[in-house]
């Protein structure tokens, strides 16, 4: 059920996130959600767009770390839950390797698309990944990458998708910049819309890669404690970017939130006094326009609860 907030005359997402990449003078700032109730809160708070991080994904769905272990399906599904809470919200999606051969990328996207996912990006790691910001990654040739860029544009075209597709390469930590930039800049060729250096080690390589991208826009993976020097919105935009993505603002955020609670649980024998409370948490979460709507149709059902 989406946000009564939705109007089915608001464009669709992915014309939203276009229309956001064509103004020269701002940067899209999507902090990362991974289930339901972080991405109520992104919402609420009036953010650009979401990013499904799929590190958070494979922890709250799986409660196992980024490693490649999400499949097609559980991605798939999340992302769209997390699309149509409010489907006028971008939501851009991390699709890890394709999650497979040309057939199966090609599947993916359509998926993606379907499930109202505005953007996706797909990676140059070998299928058995891991997180961009953990040691030890392994990369496939350059053939194979754009083989997997090539099948998502080829998907797009053949069936008349409006999904943007991002390009993700994970080469500059065991090939280098300049490998890292050449397969950005074949990538764009190809078709994709929007490059994704990962990992980069300083401030002066992000500098360098906006520059040789030129037109191309360029999306920047903000991880705290990670292997980017940490930059703000505003810093990241001075140097050129025209997306910066937080993935780990909401599961950090929960992780801190949830430990300190339960703490306080475990400690004291009661729960923290500044909890949020159970109605307040309902109604972040839809509570009102699902009153509003039954009341619409004429139920009863719900006219009791305020």
């Amino acid at each position: 059920m989406g946000s009564n907030n939705n109007s089915h005359r608001s464009p669709k997402a992915s014309q939203r996130l276009r229309e956001l990449l064509a103004d020269s003078n701002r940067i899209v700032v999507a902090p990362g959600v991974y289930e339901g109730i972080s991405a109520r809160i992104a919402l609420s708070l009036g953010f650009d767009a979401l990013y499904m991080t799929g590190a958070g994904t494979s922890m709250s769905r799986l409660g196992w770390a980024d490693l490649g272990l999400a499949t097609q399906h559980d991605m798939v599904e999340q992302a769209e839950m997390l699309a149509n809470i409010n489907p006028s919200v971008p939501l851009i999606a991390d699709a890890d390797t394709g999650y497979g051969g040309p057939v199966a990328i090609a599947r993916t996207v359509s998926k993606y698309a379907r499930a109202g996912v505005a953007a996706l990006h797909i990676e140059d790691q070998v299928q058995e990944k891991r997180c961009g910001h953990l040691l030890g990654k392994e990369i496939v040739p350059r053939e194979v990458f754009y083989s997997r860029i090539q099948a998502a544009v080829n998907a797009r075209e053949e069936l008349g998708l409006d999904i943007l597709i991002i390009a993700r390469t994970d080469s500059r930590q065991s090939y280098g910049f300049q490998e890292a930039y050449e397969r950005l800049r074949r990538a764009a060729e190809i078709g994709a819309d929007v490059v994704f250096p990962e990992a980069m080690t300083s401030k002066q390589e992000l500098a360098d890669m906006v520059r040789l991208m030129g037109s191309t826009p360029c999306l920047l993976n903000m991880v705290t404690k990670g292997a980017t020097p940490e930059l703000s919105v505003d810093e990241a935009k001075e140097l050129g970017f025209r997306i910066i993505i937080f993935p780990i603002s909401g599961f950090g955020g929960a992780i801190k939130g949830i430990t300190e609670s339960l703490t306080t649980l475990k400690n004291t024998g009661r729960e923290p006094v500044d909890l949020i409370g159970v109605k307040e948490a309902f109604e972040l979460c839809g509570l009102n326009d699902c009153i509003e709507l039954d009341k619409r149709a004429g139920g009863k059902a719900l006219a009791g609860i305020r």
